[in-house]
């Protein structure tokens, strides 16, 4: 098991051994947005603006300490779930408002898993500060290997299966709270 835990230890969980990751450095104005509006864009955004995110299903997350600590905000009504631990504000994972779209992107420094040799992809970088190696053709990749999983989960029923979202009623286990804020200067 792979070790997820916020910044003060009062949220914790694993990751299975079992998920299929893939690694991303997102670019995209929200997720630049939201690091900025929580006020923590110096240790969640790297020196192009990317988050680090290890993308998988929801089904291979389980938190097994303070669970009633999770949060969410978003940036707008029908935005991602952006998850952190209310304990200390450090962020978690993002997921979508459905449920029924299982992929989490976790945030890479809250997950204690070796990552030597693994690729990271380069996504979203019309928004990047400065010039970034990026393939059109892995990102294309980590996209298709991202909605294969998720129909794969839709398919055997395993979505339903998420430490962010109610059994049976799909709802989050947070409400959701949603912050204004604007896009960084020169976005």
């Amino acid at each position: 098991m792979h070790k997820i835990q916020c910044q003060c230890g009062q949220v914790q969980g694993h990751l299975s051994p079992a998920a299929r990751l893939t690694h991303l450095a997102c670019h995209c104005r929200d997720c630049q947005t939201y690091a900025h509006a929580i006020g923590m864009a110096d240790t969640v955004l790297d020196a192009h603006g990317a988050t680090d995110v290890l993308t998988t299903l929801q089904q291979h997350v389980t938190i097994t300490q303070g669970a009633d600590k999770l949060a969410c905000n978003s940036l707008s009504d029908k935005g991602l779930l952006r998850w952190y631990a209310s304990c200390c504000n450090t962020p978690l994972a993002n997921t979508a408002r459905d449920p029924k779209l299982s992929f989490v992107a976790l945030m890479r420094d809250r997950v204690s898993l070796p990552l030597d040799g693994v690729k990271r992809v380069a996504v979203n970088t019309r928004h990047a500060k400065g010039r970034v190696k990026a393939s059109a053709s892995d990102g294309l990749f980590a996209t298709l290997r991202i909605i294969g999983s998720v129909i794969g989960a839709r398919a055997n029923g395993s979505w339903q299966r998420s430490p962010f979202f109610r059994q049976g009623s799909g709802q989050p286990v947070a409400t959701p709270r949603v912050i204004k804020a604007d896009y960084p200067a020169g976005r």
